[in-house]
């Protein structure tokens, strides 16, 4: 095979593959082994591209950020990692969220032994808008998900100004 036969244009004759012989045909063979290998890549981390499985994996927690009129709102998705092992700090305007997920599963039967550890540490930073009460914070961390509320002062509560919507 020379390089001329992988550059699909510039043919004189150009015969269009057959679904059939995708095996045969390089450039299917080629871009199936690069699926697989990006494939593979992702699965390490517990997450494929473009989709989250929920997994606390390299690309960090699942994260939704909310505000309303007197508070600033974060919760966290952490499925299988222990309140004792995260880490909560308020720094001036940054909220960061850090932990640790472990996960060990064994199985003994006669005849075979499986041991299974995975271990990985993620970190979320959230910069905070001007005017919450880092004094007044609190979390809860329940049926996995970490859920971080900031109040706001009320000099900052006092500026919101609501804008009547009129028809036109």
């Amino acid at each position: 095979m020379q390089i001329k036969d992988l550059i699909p244009w510039g043919h004189e004759k150009q015969e269009t593959p057959h679904k059939d012989d995708d095996s045969v045909n390089p450039v299917s063979v080629l871009q199936r082994d690069m699926n697989r290998v990006f494939d593979d890549f992702w699965s390490r981390f517990g997450q494929s591209p473009g989709r989250s499985n929920g997994s606390v994996g390299a690309l960090g927690p699942s994260t939704d950020i909310s505000e309303t009129d007197t508070q600033i709102e974060v919760s966290v998705e952490l499925p299988g990692v222990d309140e004792k092992d995260v880490d909560i700090a308020l720094a001036g305007d940054m909220l960061t969220i850090r932990g640790e997920k472990k996960a060990e599963k064994e199985d003994k039967k006669e005849g075979y032994y499986f041991a299974e550890r995975s271990y990985g540490s993620f970190s979320r930073a959230v910069p905070l808008p001007p005017g919450v009460d880092i004094d007044k914070a609190s979390a809860v961390f329940k049926k996995g998900v970490l859920t971080v509320t900031v109040p706001k002062t009320p000099e900052a509560q006092a500026k919101v100004k609501k804008i009547e919507v009129k028809a036109g």
